[in-house]
């Protein structure tokens, strides 16, 4: 059992291997707020030293993913400072980049699963999972220029993952696209019609990604990450080590006499279900 601090805007509870992170400001949509994303970055610091935990899956409460920042908050801001002095508002909202950042790097599988809006901050951080399973409600979008401001910090993953072309329509329209849209243009791979199918989904998601070594999954994630922004020669200097590595590991030897073997290796579920020899 983990022990999770107390927090007002999210609320987390681990199922088994699985933590489960939900956004939980309903009655807003589950806006952000600079709060909510100072809880979010300490459950991704948390989870991944927490032994056994084999993904994160990210959801909002009520039936909405994340309706990006929340607008209400912003409204009163402080006086400007004098002139030459830094802004003191630049730090906390550029920390929501910051938490961004620390779940795309996060090295357990992230899944998000997306219903209603995902617009901005929303959208982003469903950029930045590793999968995502989208409801047939769900709708994401950068709308953030029609009330006069920009989504200054979840551009990143969202270009990453819809490309330039996509992402340069969507923010000089600030229109959202519909699930079927979002789905057409890569944003997840999983369209779902009920309930029903998101959970049938998600548990064989979960089961895929059970088959694979957890330290293997953890490595070739950092691998695709280090693609993005780094030199082919580099990523295949890496790559060359890191397979050396996992196959001199125990675990190596485990999954190749297994695959050779024709039998489940010893983090598969298949091997918990297979019957001992008396």
């Amino acid at each position: 059992m983990t022990d999770w601090p107390v927090y007002r805007t999210i609320a987390v509870a681990r199922e088994d291997d699985v933590v489960h992170l939900t956004f939980a400001r309903p009655e807003r949509r589950n806006a952000l707020t600079h709060e909510m994303m100072g809880e979010i970055a300490d459950v991704l610091r948390r989870v991944v030293a927490i032994e056994g935990v084999r993904a994160l899956v990210l959801r909002g409460a009520g039936g909405f993913f994340c309706a990006g920042g929340d607008i209400g908050a912003m409204v009163d801001l402080p006086p400007p400072p004098p002139e030459g002095q830094p802004d003191p508002l630049v730090a906390p909202y550029r920390a929501f980049g910051d938490t961004l950042l620390l779940l795309n790097s996060l090295p357990l599988p992230v899944i998000a699963i997306v219903e209603g809006p995902a617009a901005g901050g929303g959208f982003g951080m469903a950029c930045a999972s590793d999968i995502v399973i989208i409801h047939s409600s769900a709708r994401f979008g950068i709308p953030e220029p029609r009330a006069g401001f920009i989504p200054s910090q979840v551009l990143p993953p969202i270009v990453r993952r819809i490309g330039e072309g996509a992402a340069r329509e969507l923010v000089v329209t600030g229109r959202m696209i519909d699930a079927g849209e979002a789905l057409a243009l890569g944003v997840g791979r999983h369209l779902c019609a009920d309930q029903a199918a998101i959970d049938a989904t998600l548990a064989r998601v979960l089961d895929d990604i059970r088959r694979g070594e957890p330290d293997a999954v953890r490595t070739v994630k950092k691998l695709v990450l280090a693609c993005a922004v780094e030199s082919d020669k580099a990523v295949l200097d890496r790559a060359a080590g890191d397979l050396i590595r996992l196959l001199r590991s125990p675990s190596g030897a485990a999954g190749m006499t297994a695959f050779l073997t024709k039998t489940p290796p010893p983090w598969s579920p298949l091997a918990r279900k297979a019957p001992v020899a008396e």
